[in-house]
């Protein structure tokens, strides 16, 4: 137990996730951190033209999810899907994106700002490389997938390496062992 609470401490210190954001839905909806206060988050920035890495990722994050959905007893888990790509991921190409992936995955997207804005807040390295003879681009930026507790704290990353299985042992470990912050 003082081992979680020194790491809880020291994952706060890194001041990880804990700016808010101001992003849009799909739907078109405003969104902040303080929508999923409440609820666990597995979020992943990536974008919608990204070859491999990103379907590979939201693969894996959907079948994490899927996992911890066996389970009725643990807490509400809700997968985003932040784009870095505002240029081109529109609610809409978000939405046709995202279909084939896990039936929850919500995906975000805002002004260039914004997107800037919610990836610092979890220090996301973020860079678009140069346009081809079409037009076309790549954006380099950093694999994780975040967990957030649903004080909206930064629980722990996934890194590539990590299977959807070991993804989702993690996210229970973490479940099972949260207490809530004191008011």
């Amino acid at each position: 137990r003082q081992q979680r609470s020194r790491r809880l401490r020291q994952l706060r210190r890194l001041a990880l996730g804990q700016g808010d954001f101001q992003l849009r839905d799909t739907a078109g909806a405003a969104r902040s951190k303080a929508d999923f206060l409440g609820r666990w988050v597995l979020l992943y920035f990536g974008f919608t033209h990204c070859p491999d890495v990103c379907p590979e990722e939201l693969e894996k994050l959907s079948r994490a999810v899927e996992l911890l959905e066996r389970d009725p007893a643990l807490p509400p888990l809700q997968p985003l899907f932040v784009t870095v790509d505002p240029e081109r991921d529109d609610a809409a190409a978000l939405q046709r994106y995202l279909r084939d992936f896990h039936p929850r995955l919500l995906g975000l997207t805002g002004t260039p700002e914004q997107v800037r804005a919610a990836a610092s807040a979890f220090r996301v390295y973020v860079s678009a490389g140069p346009r081809d003879a079409d037009g076309d681009y790549v954006v380099d930026h950093s694999v994780l997938t975040f967990l957030v507790d649903p004080d909206g704290v930064f629980r722990d990353c996934y890194g590539r390496s990590r299977t959807a299985e070991e993804v989702a042992r993690s996210v229970r470990g973490h479940m099972d062992a949260y207490e809530p912050l004191p008011p």
